[in-house]
């Protein structure tokens, strides 16, 4: 059995999978660790184009993580407009935004002491 530490390294991987199985866009990963009160470890955040792309984001990253770890996420919430959709599992939050929402909430600025990786998609 894997200790948390891998175990959130693992959701991480699989939920950076689901996102790019369908194209998700402008995927970044929020190390939230070595921060002071914080909701949890990690924050993935990516893009969709349109509530049908963001739907389809969040039930790629339910089926992969669901398949390859046998986790389902505390909660979920959203996803009746999918403009912002947040997948939490606890240790990792998953926020699958339209690109405007995206742009109006700015997020990644909101926990900018936090360290930020940009994952390169391969498409």
């Amino acid at each position: 059995m894997a200790n948390k530490k891998e175990r959130d390294v693992q959701l991480v991987d699989e939920i950076i999978l689901g996102i790019e199985n369908v194209k998700g866009q402008d995927i970044n990963q929020l190390d939230l660790r070595e921060l002071d009160n914080t909701p949890c470890d990690f924050f993935i955040v990516c893009s969709g184009n349109s509530n049908t792309q963001v739907s389809a984001i969040v039930n790629s990253v339910l089926k992969t993580v669901s398949k390859a770890l046998q986790e389902k996420p505390f909660h979920t919430e959203g996803l009746d407009n999918a403009e912002w959709v947040l997948i939490d599992y606890v240790n990792v939050v998953v926020h699958v935004f339209q690109n405007h929402i995206r742009e109006y909430y700015n997020i990644e600025e909101l926990w900018g002491d936090a360290k930020s990786t940009q994952i390169a998609s391969n498409y």
